[in-house]
């Protein structure tokens, strides 16, 4: 996107790409459906940047969800909205989006050099680009860069994090990368773990209350993994718990079960005489509860807890999960932490680097997902870009 503003602009644009081809992690968060960004109104949408919504604010209002599509239109990809809101390509695939982008850059003149590993600056000379190209180091001159290096998540696809010992060795302030959306380490029985891993847990709510005493209550999916759990809705939670465990060393989240059944009618519903049936078929009839949910309360909850319809369902209604780690930063599907907004200028330019701009996930923010994190990362590749012209202009 930054290379873009700069070709329209009339700049000389060259793109340095570490991996064979540009644009995995794009392909990768596409994969299952090309989520592209969300439709709710401007004031939510900000709201998903957390502590970092002042600073994500004028990049989002210059390339929001509306402009987004607009420019997916532009390009000749159609858009509709899903119906939880969120903003699809009208076939959900990403690879005909970035064939469709890539044609139109290069037809636009921006030069693409692809396995070039960034190394950093020759010494004494911050226009010089140190790469290394299959093992050869070469040295590339230039007017201003604009760095684009992604966070620490998905390390695979070419966002290995290595850019940041670089920078700390220019001064440059950054915030430790850390995982976001992320599955969490809890501690299971060997018998539920041999049992149940691998196995979705629909239909869940889960309620976490923070340090700050924060209460969210978000409603979904999760997945029963060996080593804990991971899904859609632990992911929207990601940071808030991330945080409560670099703070306590765990975090208690509590699972609802049968969230479209109050406890109230839970216990009139067990309370009903179950003759010579058992309390697992008598569970499974009146409340759905059955296979992993079962598994779980009998996991969570103290055995006794069976004989007592009342304490039995207000475990079904609040299952108590301790979880004690957040899982490493390279299964997460992106990253919080990296350069500091307070080192750089309004135009995304490193204070004490000038001449060079910082821009996507290597900023210090994070977003859910849902649409927010590649939105993102197109509004600030966009501000770049913009920065850059700025402050060319400025200095002319």
């Amino acid at each position: 996107m930054a290379a873009e503003v700069l070709i329209k602009a009339g700049f000389k644009v060259d793109l340095y790409e570490a991996m064979p081809s540009v644009g995995r992690k794009f392909l990768m968060a596409g994969k299952g459906g090309m989520n592209i960004s969300n439709d709710e109104p401007s004031e939510v949408f900000i709201t998903k940047f957390g502590n970092r919504m002042s600073q994500m604010k004028a990049v989002i209002e210059k390339f929001s969800p509306v402009e987004l599509k607009q420019w997916l239109l532009e390009l000749g990809v159609d858009t509709f909205v899903g119906s939880s809101g969120r903003i699809f390509p009208s076939d959900m695939k990403a690879a005909p989006l970035l064939r469709k982008w890539l044609h139109r850059l290069r037809f636009a003149g921006v030069s693409f050099h692809m396995h070039h590993q960034w190394l950093g600056w020759n010494e004494g000379n911050d226009y010089e680009l140190l790469f290394n190209v299959n093992g050869q180091r070469i040295a590339v001159n230039v007017d201003a860069v604009i760095l684009a290096l992604g966070g620490a998540s998905w390390p695979q696809l070419g966002s290995t994090g290595s850019w940041v010992s670089i920078l700390e060795k220019k001064n440059v302030s950054i915030a430790p990368l850390r995982p976001s959306n992320c599955g969490f380490d809890t501690i299971w029985s060997d018998g539920f773990s041999a049992r149940y891993s691998g196995q979705p847990l629909k239909s869940v709510c889960i309620s976490f209350r923070n340090k700050d005493e924060v209460d969210v209550c978000n409603k979904g999916e999760l997945l029963v993994t060996e080593y804990g759990l991971e899904g859609g809705v632990i992911y929207t939670l990601s940071a808030l718990i991330r945080d409560e465990i670099a703070v306590n060393g765990y975090a208690m989240i509590y699972l609802d079960l049968i969230p479209n059944i109050n406890k109230e009618t839970a216990i009139n519903k067990l309370n009903k005489g179950r003759g010579k049936q058992s309390m697992a078929n008598h569970l499974r009839k009146q409340l759905g509860i059955d296979g992993l949910k079962a598994g779980l309360l009998r996991e969570a909850g103290p055995i006794t807890c069976f004989s007592n319809t009342e304490h039995l369902c207000v475990l079904i209604k609040s299952l108590p999960i301790r979880l004690v780690a957040a899982r490493p930063i390279a299964e997460a599907i992106s990253s919080a932490g990296g350069v500091k907004f307070a080192g750089l200028d309004d135009n995304f330019m490193i204070i004490n680097k000038p001449g060079v701009f910082c821009t996507g996930e290597m900023l210090d923010w994070e977003a859910p997902t849902g649409g927010y994190l590649i939105t993102a990362c197109l509004a600030l590749g966009r501000a770049a870009g913009m920065g850059l012209i700025a402050n060319f202009k400025s200095c002319l």
